[in-house]
């Protein structure tokens, strides 16, 4: 069973998360001058949160001016600089683009009703089935819970009309892969290998589990810096367990700021506010969008959270900067301040302030 990006994470983690995330963009768009980061303050701070492993990139002018792995796979053994992380709800960001390189293409249409290739049995006689569309599940308007096993009877069920308002949804990401496997008669591992991992040259990087990624997977950790099972998913997801490097990454997010071989239309489309999570925090086609950042800037993001997994990702479009962590714990979260106040020439109180009162 997948494991939902929000099960397993504290009130005290996803209220530092929601403050982080604006302070973070913030922080990118004031960053003057790169700094080398302190890898002994940097190793100080995993052990005194019990973080194991870090891998940290960061991406200025649609380059990479740095990439590092700190830390240990395991108890024992040192992360090597090609250390795979499974990213969690990272993986929405993969699934989205697969999707708009289809679109772009002519082959996939974000408006009409997904149910022309897939119909979930459990909601195949509520109406608002016809009518659900990808548009609706990219925006995280589909109308259903973020887990089916979240609700009381464990049943996929509408909960609001799609495109009403808002509302996370793994199952909506889940609903979509099997329509675009319905479609095009192959798995979305084969779809994203074709349209994103092959042409970028994103060696490392997978769906589902690979045993050549063994040697060098970063196995998670519980927030006392135990090590947890790894969820060796056969099968791919929409939502969850993609696995990466700091390095593949990075090249997917270059060819994201450079328009993805997308036209302006459908560019702009993924990139604008469609649908208010809170003050200040959007949702475009699949990313966060945050439009309104000094500057005449916006930003976008991702997050990722599984069973002793932290992930973030955060670009900028019009500067071509962006910034990732990927951690192997629940306390990753941890270092984000630090890593930002290191990476960005460090004005968190100023910013801190500022997201306080969003």
């Amino acid at each position: 069973m997948l494991q939902n990006a929000e099960d397993n994470v504290s009130c005290l983690a996803k209220m530092h998360l929601k403050r982080f995330y604006f302070l973070l963009l913030l922080m990118l768009l004031t960053w003057p001058v790169f700094a080398q980061v302190d890898s002994v303050k940097i190793a100080g701070m995993m052990r005194t949160n019990n973080i194991p492993g870090l891998g940290v990139a960061f991406i200025d002018n649609g380059h990479v001016v740095e990439e590092k792995v700190f830390g240990e796979l395991r108890n024992g053994v040192p992360a090597p600089a090609d250390a795979v992380f499974n990213v969690a709800s990272i993986t929405k960001t993969i699934t989205t683009m697969v999707t708009l390189q289809l679109v772009g293409s002519g082959q996939w249409d974000l408006d009409a009703p997904v149910a022309r290739y897939w119909t979930d049995p459990e909601v195949k006689d509520d109406p608002r089935s016809k009518r659900l569309t990808t548009r609706h599940i990219l925006t995280h308007r589909s109308g259903f819970p973020n887990w089916r096993r979240m609700v009381p009877d464990k049943k996929l069920a509408f909960q609001f009309e799609p495109g009403d308002h808002f509302q996370y949804s793994g199952e909506g990401m889940e609903y979509l892969r099997r329509a675009l496997e319905g479609k095009f008669h192959r798995s979305l591992q084969q779809l994203a290998d074709s349209l994103i991992f092959r042409p970028l040259g994103m060696t490392s990087s997978s769906l589902v589990w690979n045993e050549a990624f063994t040697n060098r997977f970063a196995v998670p950790h519980n927030d006392r810096g135990e090590a947890l099972a790894i969820n060796k998913n056969s099968v791919p997801s929409a939502a969850d367990l993609f696995k990466t490097t700091t390095g593949d990454y990075c090249k997917f997010l270059v060819w994201v700021m450079n328009g993805a071989g997308l036209s302006d239309s459908l560019y702009h489309q993924m990139t604008s506010p469609l649908a208010k999570i809170k003050a200040g925090k959007y949702m475009g086609l699949g990313w966060a969008n945050y439009p309104d950042l000094p500057g005449g800037q916006y930003g976008l993001s991702h997050s990722g959270v599984d069973p002793g997994v932290q992930t973030l990702a955060v670009l900028l479009p019009k500067m071509k900067r962006a910034l990732i962590i990927f951690t192997n714990s629940d306390n990753g979260w941890m270092l984000y301040n630090e890593l930002a106040k290191d990476y960005l020439g460090g004005q968190g109180a100023a910013i801190g302030d500022i997201e306080m009162k969003n």
